[in-house]
């Protein structure tokens, strides 16, 4: 089958590699028809982690199911589904909680695991043609047959949720006003959920404007940081006070006020500075405990200075990791059925397989309106 493959930093190419194959009675096959790039894919593909050579990437993935397992009991040859980018077991203590995304059984002496990341278990991607799928009864969510809500479904996979999972990590409640840092796809789909959980005011704070018009065009209220302290800027807006609860969907490449070079904890610290005292701040932003790439070497190991006595000044709460897709997929892909909820707005460019090294370039660069990709294995389009 063709696959997305990471040979260095910057340089993805799409290449015949194996096909999976059943490897256990749990297992199925899936013929992808859509598979995202995601924003935590371009920090493999920067050489900002471990990765090595030949992983096949894509942990947002959606399609037919072709091979069924035959200790598979819910799902049939030719069933549409959506995978969480968590592989979980469903059975362990962590699965049994609902923190599907802390595993102990997919990937041994480690919590969690995923498709097409490293360090995250054996897992080939889904930026492929095939994708097996280990434990399908649970990590398999069905979809309405046909084509239908296709690019809407794929994001279910993980940055809707994710976006979602930073307000529930926060708890936004209705009538509250929130902060969220970064408008990229995940930081869109964390303000599009707090308005979906009746947020009266939200902001989104970035620099690249096609993303803080798409923002506004949501109903968030933009902050460009290059104009000036972000948390300031807010603050102008809440009567001084501040937001009731702040998100983080930047993570540890976060950048300087200029953009001229990377603070990884700035966005930590201008949340603790945005948020009002006793508010709380979400952070599914991807923080790792070793970046290659940190810009000192504290960073290099995961080690930030961040303001916790402010924060605890402040009496502030945080939650952070990354989400449990299984504990809001289902309920968002109802919502997007009954047309209470569509997430493809952040999807600005659907392309073939064979062309996403094009598009890995171009939105790692966030040129050319490149805001979120979804490639469509098997399907030749216009870029």
């Amino acid at each position: 089958m063709k696959a997305v493959v990471y040979e260095k930093p910057f340089s993805v190419t799409v290449r015949d590699v194996d096909d999976p194959q059943i490897q256990h009675p749990n297992d199925v096959l899936v013929r992808v028809t859509s598979t995202a790039i995601c924003g935590s894919d371009l920090h493999m593909y920067e050489g900002r982690t471990a990765a090595e050579a030949g992983i096949v990437f894509g942990h947002e993935n959606l399609g037919i199911v072709e091979e069924v397992g035959t200790g598979v009991t819910s799902l049939s040859q030719g069933d549409r589904v959506v995978m969480p980018f968590n592989v979980a077991c469903g059975f362990c203590k962590n699965c049994l909680a609902g923190k599907t995304g802390f595993c102990l059984t997919v990937n041994p002496g480690f919590a969690g695991g995923a498709y097409g990341y490293v360090a995250m278990g054996p897992y080939k991607g889904g930026q492929a043609e095939l994708l097996r799928v280990p434990f399908a009864d649970f990590n398999c969510l069905k979809l309405p047959p046909g084509n239908e809500f296709e690019t809407d479904f794929v994001l279910l996979a993980d940055i809707f949720p994710t976006g979602y999972h930073g307000c529930e990590l926060a708890q936004v409640s209705p009538g509250e006003s929130v902060a969220v840092y970064g408008a990229g796809p995940v930081g869109l789909m964390a303000a599009y959920s707090a308005l979906l959980r009746g947020a009266a005011k939200v902001f989104s704070v970035d620099r690249v404007p096609e993303r803080l018009a798409k923002a506004e065009e949501i109903g968030a209220i933009p902050i460009d940081f290059t104009k000036g302290d972000p948390a300031e800027q807010i603050k102008e807006q809440t009567n001084g006070e501040g937001t009731d609860k702040g998100v983080d969907a930047v993570g540890y490449q976060a950048q300087a006020h200029d953009a001229s070079h990377e603070e990884p904890a700035i966005v930590l610290n201008e949340l603790v500075m945005t948020v009002r005292p006793t508010g709380m701040l979400g952070v599914p932003g991807l923080y790792v405990p070793s970046d290659p790439g940190g810009p000192d070497e504290h960073a290099k190991h995961g080690q930030l200075l961040v303001s916790i006595g402010k924060m605890f000044e402040k009496g502030q709460q945080m939650g952070t990791g990354q989400c449990n897709v299984k504990r809001y997929n289902r309920q968002l892909r109802d919502m997007i059925i009954a047309g209470r909820a569509k997430p493809s707005f952040v999807v600005s460019h659907e392309m073939s397989l064979e062309e996403a090294p094009l598009a890995y370039e171009k939105f790692d660069k966030r040129i050319e309106g490149y805001t979120k990709v979804v490639l469509h294995p098997g399907h030749v389009l216009a870029a």
